[in-house]
């Protein structure tokens, strides 16, 4: 089941939530195409909403950190001034001494998008990004489709371009298995399927080295609890303030994440190969 209602308003515009029912309950709205809510019954059959959010557009876009929005055009960080293509270099938006983050100035956090298709259990949401948005190439006509099947929530991403361009998205969602309320996710225990990590530089942009996760605190091939090793003295936990790395997969089955408190269990999956 899949229903409809306003959320909020955005700078002048109509945001609407769209919320799909099954074995699990998710919400998304159209600022961003947004996770607001993700609720699971815990061991106890009581609905908890696993996904931070904020009640107002305003105050997700401004405060929220990405909470729970699609990520473009780029995920993650890109250093320097730009990048180059085909010969050809791109100047893109920094912060001042800081990298390019998260697709930009205005990235696809901040924008609204359409609705192109919904169903008993998914929607579907695109928006267009104009040639020379944020210094990328090539108009880009992207799409995410979230669908509820069951216990599971699947991500899909769709683009096209009429020139090159790059095209990395994600979600930007932060769980607590906990709840939402909890406060805290250092007890939440997670088992990660990855045989390496890179080292990134002071603003963050990975050096170009790939480095085993055996014998470091980024080992999480066995599990253990998320804040068990994050005050560990090590140089690339110190540089990032905790863990925010790439983590080089070695199973399409990468995580398995679950609350001790709640005994809500999240397994993650992906075709890419890091995290």
């Amino acid at each position: 089941m899949i229903k409809k209602e306003f959320f909020d308003t955005y700078q002048g515009h109509q945001i609407y939530k769209y919320t799909i029912v099954g074995g699990i309950t998710v919400s998304v709205v159209t600022l961003g195409a947004r996770i607001t809510n993700i609720f699971a019954p815990d061991k106890n059959g009581s609905l908890v909403d696993v996904a931070l959010s904020m009640t107002s557009a305003e105050d997700i876009v401004e405060k929220g950190d990405y909470m729970g929005a699609t990520i473009g055009r780029c995920g993650n960080r890109i250093g320097g001034d730009g990048f180059a293509l085909n010969g050809k270099t791109y100047s893109i938006w920094r912060n001042g001494s800081a990298a390019h983050l998260h697709g930009g100035k205005v990235g696809f956090d901040k924008k609204i998008f359409s609705v192109l298709d919904e169903g008993e259990n998914f929607v579907k949401m695109g928006y267009v990004s104009p040639d020379g948005e944020e210094g990328y190439p090539g108009k880009l006509d992207m799409t995410v489709k979230f669908t509820v099947d069951g216990a599971d929530l699947i991500i899909e991403y769709g683009a096209v371009s009429d020139k090159d361009t790059l095209f990395n998205p994600t979600n930007h969602t932060y769980f607590n298995l906990n709840g939402e309320s909890d406060g805290s996710i250092l007890d939440n225990v997670l088992k990660l399927n990855a045989d390496a990590y890179l080292p990134t530089d002071e603003l963050l942009v990975p050096t170009g080295e790939v480095k085993p996760v055996s014998g470091t605190p980024f080992d999480f091939n066995d599990f253990k609890p998320i804040g068990r090793d994050i005050g560990a003295p090590d140089k690339d936990l110190t540089t990032a303030g905790g863990y925010d790395h790439n983590f080089c997969l070695t199973d399409r089955h990468f995580a398995i994440a679950y609350s001790t408190k709640t005994g809500i269990k999240m397994d993650c999956y992906t075709d890419l190969p890091g995290v």
